[in-house]
């Protein structure tokens, strides 16, 4: 029989009001990342709902909140992300394409693919993310990278 005492199921009620699970504290999306280019960000909130190693598995689940105009760092990971947007819609700069998410929509972010999130609305838009609880840390994009994005029409305006 399973040791049922040894780990309490987590739980986390919803406030549909506010739209924040209780308990969960809103933090800024990241650490101020310097003057490092593409990585500045605006609007950009993080709800961590299932911390690394606080469940019996090997991902964390955050949610993201942006504010209308506002923008994630444009980076890349050896991580992957696998988002499913909750409310409002947005734009996201994959690899060398881009895509509009909207409600329920699911991405994968793949290993090593620039990404950059802009919110496209006059509303929030919320997306989970799950992660690796083992993962490494943003990276910014090369040289290379930055001036094939900047090139292309498609991508240009994700390049900031």
């Amino acid at each position: 029989m399973a040791d049922t005492a040894a780990h309490e199921a987590l739980h986390l009620p919803f406030d549909a009001e506010r739209f924040r699970w209780q308990g969960v504290e809103e933090r800024d999306y990241k650490e101020s990342e310097g003057k490092r280019r593409g990585m500045g960000w605006r609007g950009l909130s993080r709800h961590t709902l299932v911390p690394g190693g606080s469940v019996e598995a090997g991902f964390e689940q955050r949610y993201f909140e942006i504010e209308p105009g506002g923008y994630s760092s444009l980076e890349k990971h050896e991580h992957v992300h696998v988002v499913v947007t909750l409310r409002g819609r947005g734009r996201v700069l994959v690899g060398d394409r881009v895509v509009e998410l909207g409600h329920m929509e699911v991405l994968e972010i793949p290993s090593s693919a620039p990404h950059r999130w802009v919110n496209a609305g006059d509303e929030p838009w919320g997306f989970l993310c799950t992660v690796d609880v083992e993962r490494d840390r943003p990276q910014p994009l090369d040289d290379a990278e930055w001036e094939a994005l900047k090139a292309d029409p498609v991508t240009a305006p994700f390049v900031f």
